[in-house]
């Protein structure tokens, strides 16, 4: 399988997140897939705020599934917005909420988040 790029991973967002497929659509048109993984991060984000954490990890290994078969360009992009977008739903769910969706994480993405998370706390100081 070639690689997917912004172009086919739009096409396949589409048909994953039915729910938000307008607005991926009209990000699509614009050539815009930064904005398009911004609106799969505003998804996450309600459905932590009505607690629907198996839905969330569903969406998770959706976008890992995507990253881990795309370009280089789509492996950045998910990784500085998708993977850094992690820190916050973590605030936004009770610690036992966030427990069971991080073994849910992709080990990959569990990675990139604790590499993020470590670097994050170095610049602080």
């Amino acid at each position: 399988m070639k690689e997917i790029n912004r172009i086919t991973a739009a096409e396949y967002m589409k048909v994953f997140y039915p729910s938000i497929r307008n607005e991926i659509t009209e990000l699509s048109v614009q050539n815009n897939f930064p904005g398009i993984i911004q609106v799969a991060i505003d998804n996450m984000k309600s459905l932590s705020q009505n607690s629907k954490i198996q839905k969330i990890s569903i969406s998770i290994k959706r976008i890992y599934w995507i990253y881990k078969n795309g370009n280089s360009y789509i492996r950045y992009i998910i990784e500085n917005l998708f993977v850094r977008s992690f820190e916050s739903l973590r605030k936004n769910l009770q610690p036992q909420q966030w427990k069971f969706l991080y073994q849910e994480i992709p080990g990959d993405f569990q990675k990139i988040h604790s590499s993020q998370s470590k670097l994050d706390k170095e610049l602080k100081y």
